[in-house]
């Protein structure tokens, strides 16, 4: 199974990645926002050349789609169901389990654009990718990350403490994981995209 080409919601169109300058461009301006990365690595500047090298492939991957406004087709940032590599060498990805992740610039912060993109994707991966659950972790303190994923239906699993390269605020504080089964999904009504 693979996930659709272009998924569309009422306010949003989530496509597949391009290997363009232009896109280069967008994933550089949002991987310098500090405060669109405070919880990843403290706000640490990204170089185009690391864009171009490392961020864009990984964001070609088969769970990555770029978020669009529909009405203006201006960039939002970017949603996920990150899969798992399949189980043996030339498998396709295993989407039993992908874990739910986004970003978006903070112009797009505040106006429900993360919820509806989650709820989209969640959606998707029960009804066309065939998961059985939905996972997704963000740092304790990013209780904004945390709201997104509870609205999205997922719940709060548990906390967790990594060994990070590098301490950032709030790090102290640990991790938390999310996530929510075919079953639950089914028996809570599935919650959809506005």
């Amino acid at each position: 199974m693979a996930m659709e080409h272009v998924l569309e919601t009422g306010r949003l169109r989530l496509r597949p990645f391009t290997d363009d300058e232009a896109e280069v461009a967008r994933v550089v301006a949002l991987d310098n926002d500090p405060g669109v990365r405070r919880f990843i690595d403290g706000g640490r500047p990204v170089s185009p050349d690391t864009v171009r090298r490392t961020t864009l492939p990984r964001l070609l991957g088969p769970g990555f789609r770029a978020a669009e406004e529909r009405a203006t087709g201006e960039w939002l940032g970017w949603f996920c169901l990150d899969p798992r590599p399949g189980p043996g060498p030339g498998d396709g990805p295993d989407w039993r389990a992908p874990e739910l992740g986004y970003r978006l610039r903070r112009a797009a912060w505040g106006r429900g654009y993360a919820t509806e993109g989650a709820r989209a994707l969640v959606r998707t991966a029960f009804t066309v990718l065939g998961a059985e659950r939905v996972t997704a972790q963000t740092m304790t303190v990013n209780t904004g990350s945390r709201r997104v994923l509870e609205k999205a239906g997922l719940r709060y699993l548990h906390t967790f403490f990594e060994e990070w390269p590098e301490t950032i605020e709030g790090s102290e504080r640990g991790d938390v994981a999310y996530g929510l089964t075919r079953e639950e999904w089914e028996r809570i009504g599935p919650i959809r995209p506005t």
